[in-house]
């Protein structure tokens, strides 16, 4: 008798939860690129103030830093299904009283810095409630090609959504020169509020496969928190990878996510359409960095080997970064930044997953996105500040400078060089 083999990918697809996961997710990822790209030009155009712009990304980035932990020992002692579909409401509502306000023009700035610390506490909840619900929603054996596809969606929205957004405040006004409503920032708040209505109503047509798992009656959050905290300290290499990737998030990411639409904003040639196109950029190559990640002839000794030798690059390619003149030579740039990061996110990825045991790899992400959705919004906050004593061109070149010099510590002084992602998990 002849057996055929099931291609996982195309039974996944024939999966009525996975679809409409997937079409929830794509649909809310694409609006969430439209919230990213108008909201610091909104900021801007309303001080011209880059602390200004720092406080707001540090309002979104103190609350979930403080409660992402908290949300993810929320998430699994309730279920996930329940803290999204509220999380998905709570933000459509903000979103629209922010698109309302701006078109308006009745949104003065205590109210747009309390709509921002709100958006930023349903934040804390909803990221790990959202990468909790595929292991209730499919069965265990479809998860590898599911998340596999959830990470390529997440990427291509990185591409197309910033693009799109750029072109929707250019062609309907941002406010500035002679256009004094700024229609296209009030349109692209008003497309991410129908984004999360719109996977809320996806969401709500799941059908969960299995219940999660009741908490021990003696456990408190805290406690979980901790016993969390304690699991990834106790692992060397584990906990040198974190402590390098806070550096990296303090020192570099931070600051960067400020410099960029302060750079589109302080060059007449630039504008709001050249961010969203070098974000854009940056969306499309993590995007092609990812599908070339399993090329076992780019591997280069271990991981922890090819993770550092790709950061020295990119820190590199910041470097140039605030002298660019012209949209296309910062789209190149970023285009090769995101091909870098692309290739290691999906190992890095992979390998936190082998490494850390089934039942404590919810806490052990939570931290994770923690390090890089918290800590990196609080040095936003600094980097505003900072860029009223320093020139943006020197800001560019210290922070690619930093991450060369972070990377070459990590490699002398820690153990991060040596991880690989063929050891069994610890």
């Amino acid at each position: 008798m002849q057996t055929t083999k099931t291609n996982p990918r195309a039974e996944l697809l024939r999966d009525p939860n996975f679809r409409w996961l997937m079409a929830g997710s794509a649909v809310s990822l694409l609006g969430d690129q439209f919230t990213l790209i108008a909201l610091p030009w909104l900021v801007l155009r309303i001080t011209g103030d880059t602390a200004a712009l720092g406080l707001v990304l540090a309002l979104i980035g103190v609350p979930r830093a403080l409660f992402i932990l908290v949300g993810g020992a929320v998430v699994d002692r309730f279920s996930p299904y329940r803290v999204l579909m509220l999380t998905k409401h709570v933000n459509a509502v903000l979103l629209a009283v922010l698109a309302a306000g701006v078109y308006l023009g009745a949104l003065p700035l205590p109210a747009l810095y309390a709509l921002a610390l709100a958006l930023g506490l349903a934040s804390a909840f909803s990221i790990p409630s959202g990468t909790s619900m595929l292991p209730h929603a499919l069965k265990p054996q479809f998860l590898g090609a599911a998340n596999g596809m959830m990470m390529g969606l997440r990427q291509l929205s990185f591409f197309i959504g910033p693009m799109a957004a750029g072109l929707l405040i250019a062609l309907f006004g941002d406010g500035g020169g002679s256009v004094r409503q700024p229609t296209g920032i009030a349109l692209a708040f008003a497309v991410d509020a129908f984004s999360f209505a719109l996977s809320a109503w996806t969401l709500a047509r799941v059908r969960l496969h299995a219940a999660p798992a009741p908490a021990k009656a003696n456990a408190t959050l805290w406690s979980s928190i901790a016993e969390g905290l304690r699991n990834v300290g106790r692992d060397r290499e584990l906990k040198a990878c974190y402590l390098y990737w806070t550096a990296v998030a303090l020192l570099v990411l931070g600051p960067l996510q400020i410099a960029m639409p302060v750079l589109a904003q302080s060059l007449p040639q630039l504008g709001a359409s050249a961010l969203g196109l070098m974000a854009g950029a940056h969306g499309g190559g993590t995007l092609l960095g990812m599908l070339v990640s399993g090329t076992r002839r780019l591997r280069i000794g271990t991981l922890g080997t090819r993770l550092l030798l790709a950061d020295v690059v990119i820190g590199l390619l910041f470097v140039p970064m605030g002298h660019i003149t012209a949209t296309a030579q910062g789209a190149a740039l970023m285009l090769a930044i995101g091909v870098l990061g692309g290739f290691m996110q999906v190992a890095v990825f992979t390998w936190i997953q082998r490494r850390v045991a089934p039942a404590m790899l919810g806490r052990a992400m939570s931290l994770f996105m923690f390090i890089f959705m918290g800590l990196v919004p609080l040095a936003s906050a600094v980097t505003g500040w900072v860029l009223h004593y320093v020139p943006l061109a020197t800001l560019f070149s210290a922070c690619g400078l930093l991450l060369v010099a972070v990377a070459a510590i990590a490699w002398v002084a820690s153990p991060v060089r040596r991880i690989d992602d063929a050891l069994q998990p610890a």
